[in-house]
């Protein structure tokens, strides 16, 4: 087979990895801080592409629908924290994922309402459209700027957390939540805020996919799968983790599609049970101490 074609399927492997690292980042920071399994996430991913679609159809601008989408969810989500989910953080740690898991259902729905079921088209900007030659091929230019915005997002997040008085608050109240509250710190805030960032990181990559694929209700059904494989590979609530898992899973389906195309699916979660066997706690996650 030909050494071109293997490096642009590699290629495109690392840009599909970069769409589940946004999703899993989102999935792991908002269950390593808060606890809680998201499984509406997948829906508010296809909601950040709506949203993105529909404002860039006001504006005329693919880059406002960029730009705003992700922070309009990212406060859609402080929303649903604040009243939906943190009345139940004293409670069983089935009930947040129970009522994610119906939140997710409902946003489906109200968006098949408003938009209709059929896909639409979302064009990526034309400064971005064609391809680029990388030296052993043609890639499109558009992925590679997709690889480019998350690693930027990558680069600021870790400098949030690692040189921020509030990347230092969360990585704290991650480990000891009841300490920050005898230190005076809101942690009810902090949470709230951490929950929209999570969010918007998942409506970013929604943004960011759906040049890619058509935008419709249930784009983001498997896209939660593949978000939910790559947070266990890496590690619960594991951050490095969800980026290390996220390339892997991204290059593993594509290699798979190229050699053996109805293996591409599978090949994801065969990945999952091979990790677990190894290290039950995932690449990058901490031992759970019996």
């Amino acid at each position: 087979m030909d050494a071109e074609l293997i490096a642009m399927q590699l290629f495109s492997g690392v840009a599909l990895g970069a769409i589940l690292i946004m999703v899993a980042l989102g999935l792991s920071i908002i269950f390593g801080m808060l606890g809680v399994v998201n499984f509406a996430h997948g829906a508010l991913f296809m909601v950040g592409a709506y949203a993105g679609l529909w404002v860039a159809s006001l504006t005329g601008s693919f880059w406002w629908g960029l730009l705003i989408a992700p922070i309009a969810i990212g406060a859609f989500g402080m929303l649903i924290e604040r009243f939906l989910i943190r009345p139940l953080y004293k409670r069983s740690i089935d009930d947040p994922l129970l009522l994610t898991f119906g939140l997710g259902y409902v946003l489906v729905e109200a968006v098949r309402i408003v938009f209709g079921s059929d896909g639409i088209p979302f064009q990526a900007p034309p400064e971005l459209a064609g391809v680029a030659d990388l030296g052993i091929g043609f890639f499109p230019i558009y992925r590679l700027f997709v690889v480019a915005v998350v690693a930027v997002v990558l680069v600021l997040l870790w400098l949030g957390l690692e040189k921020t008085k509030f990347g230092l608050i969360v990585r704290a109240g991650a480990k000891d939540p009841q300490i920050m509250r005898v230190l005076g710190v809101d942690i009810a805030k902090v949470w709230l805020l951490v929950f929209g960032l999570g969010i918007g990181l998942t409506a970013l990559g929604g943004v960011l996919a759906a040049p890619m694929r058509n935008v419709n209700p249930e784009m983001g059904s498997l896209v939660l799968a593949e978000a939910f494989v790559v947070t266990v590979i890496g590690g619960m609530g594991s951050l490095v983790g969800a980026v290390v898992a996220g390339l892997l899973v991204g290059v593993a389906i594509s290699m798979t599609a190229l050699f053996a195309p109805e293996m591409a699916t599978i090949v994801m979660f065969a990945l999952m049970a091979l990790v677990l066997l190894v290290k039950p706690q995932g690449l990058f996650g901490k031992p759970v101490r019996g």
